[in-house]
């Protein structure tokens, strides 16, 4: 009997800790939430002071603590580190609030945030100023872009906030239109440039907005969205006209609120207010390409209108989101004064390092060598950057184009109608295919005759 209940114990211990192996790689939220949250935070608690000292985040106590601590604690004098102000876990890591002590800055802890994380053992270290003299250091436990799982409680603000892929850090990468107006997103084949396009417009979908497609491959990525579209070019030809009318319709905007003595749309009253418009612009360089004199003077009108968009539309509500695989100056001119309008950049796997130096530097130049070295076998996975110069890494979850299509369709009641100059560029939408039916057979039976 006692053989038995050791070999029972044994089993059981082995399969305990078999099935935390198999948990690691299987459910690593579960995992962490079990066995490395408690070993982090113990982990955290008890090197803390030791970590900052090696790492040089510490920095002398002033005058009057030295002598309270020589002359009446009666003990040695130790350099003072960040004072921790809050220590919480979370599915994905740990998140600490630091107090900085005078003659710290947020870069000197961002700097130390690679030797911080090798320190504490966990798979990466983010560190974001909060206020004036707090930063928080947003630790996650294990790799959360192998398999992208968004946040279940979506961030909220004011206006078009849309939630399209996770970060780094665990936390959602939002494309806010109010924030950033204007956006540039690069990516080769197969990089997930499209799958981050059907996230966007998904999150759209929903939204009180006029949702406008430029696709000049004749419409093999944005068609299917038709029931959401207000407007969509298919050819170059149709681009330029459906961009006069955007324009004219800027300036019709700008009108309305000179004449209400407002700064921008959004000062107007909501019964006033018209709605904001996002237009899609799927392969840029195929507006910039030109094989005749002709199409020379239809470029030179594309590029205008698409600049003057970028310069002066955010103040009326009518925002871009410029996709392509190529970006660079020899597209030829207009195309660096068009980037310069788009504040945010975000760049998948590129097939040159001239397209990452494009995209990215001019805003964060340290994030071009993370673009270029995006593995292939990773689609979705790419460096999100804007004009503050901060950046991160984001992966877009996966997201079929049925899924997409079903919600433009279940929304398709949200177009706008008070945009009739949109109305001759309406796609037609094609009705809900009824799976019970039958289809006809493709060869057309013939009679067995002896």
């Amino acid at each position: 009997m006692p053989d038995l209940s050791l070999w029972l114990e044994a089993s059981g211990a082995l399969s305990a800790a078999g099935g935390l192996g198999v948990a690691k790689y299987r459910a690593p939220r579960l995992y962490w939430s079990a066995v490395g949250l408690p070993l982090a935070s113990a982990r955290f608690t008890f090197t803390y002071s030791s970590v900052m000292d090696v790492c040089d985040l510490t920095v002398q106590p002033s005058r009057l603590r030295a002598f309270m601590v020589r002359n009446v604690a009666h003990r040695e004098v130790q350099p003072v580190p960040p004072k921790v102000r809050r220590l919480r876990g979370t599915s994905t890591g740990l998140r600490v609030t630091l107090r900085l002590p005078a003659g710290l800055e947020p870069a000197d802890v961002a700097a130390a945030s690679e030797r911080l994380r090798h320190a504490w053992g966990v798979h990466s270290v983010t560190v974001v100023p909060t206020k004036p003299g707090f930063v928080e250091l947003r630790m996650t436990g294990y790799d959360v872009l192998r398999r992208v799982r968004m946040p279940r409680r979506s961030p909220k603000g004011k206006g078009l906030v849309v939630p399209v892929a996770l970060r780094e850090d665990g936390t959602a990468f939002v494309r806010d239109f109010r924030q950033v107006p204007h956006s540039l997103t690069l990516g080769a084949n197969q990089s997930g440039k499209s799958m981050y396009q059907r996230n966007l417009v998904k999150g759209l979908a929903p939204l009180p907005v006029a949702v406008v497609g430029i696709d000049c491959k004749h419409g093999v990525e944005q068609s299917a969205y038709a029931p959401r579209l207000s407007a969509l070019a298919t050819t170059p030809d149709d681009a330029d006209r459906l961009l006069s009318v955007l324009v004219a319709e800027m300036e019709a905007r700008f009108d309305l609120i000179a004449s209400h003595g407002a700064s921008d749309m959004w000062e107007l009253p909501a019964k006033l207010r018209p709605v904001p418009l996002v237009v899609l612009v799927d392969e840029v360089a195929e507006l910039f390409l030109t094989s005749s004199r002709k199409d020379e003077e239809r470029r030179e009108r594309l590029v205008t209108s698409l600049i003057r968009l970028a310069q002066m539309a955010r103040a009326v509500g009518i925002y871009l989101e410029v996709c392509g695989q190529r970006f660079g100056s020899e597209l030829g001119k207009g195309a660096t004064m068009l980037r310069a309008q788009l504040t945010g950049r975000v760049v998948h796997r590129v097939n040159d390092k001239q397209t990452a130096e494009m995209g990215l530097g001019d805003v964060a130049p340290d994030a071009v060598p993370v673009a270029t070295s995006i593995p292939p076998d990773r689609p979705g996975l790419a460096v999100a950057a804007d004009s503050s110069g901060g950046w991160s890494r984001i992966r877009t979850p996966q997201t079929t184009q049925a899924e997409v299509v079903a919600a433009c369709r279940e929304f398709a009641h949200l177009v706008p109608d008070s945009l009739p100059a949109l109305a001759p560029f309406r796609p037609p939408v094609s009705a809900t295919p009824d799976t019970d039916t039958v289809p006809a057979p493709v060869v057309r039976p013939r009679p067995v005759t002896e």
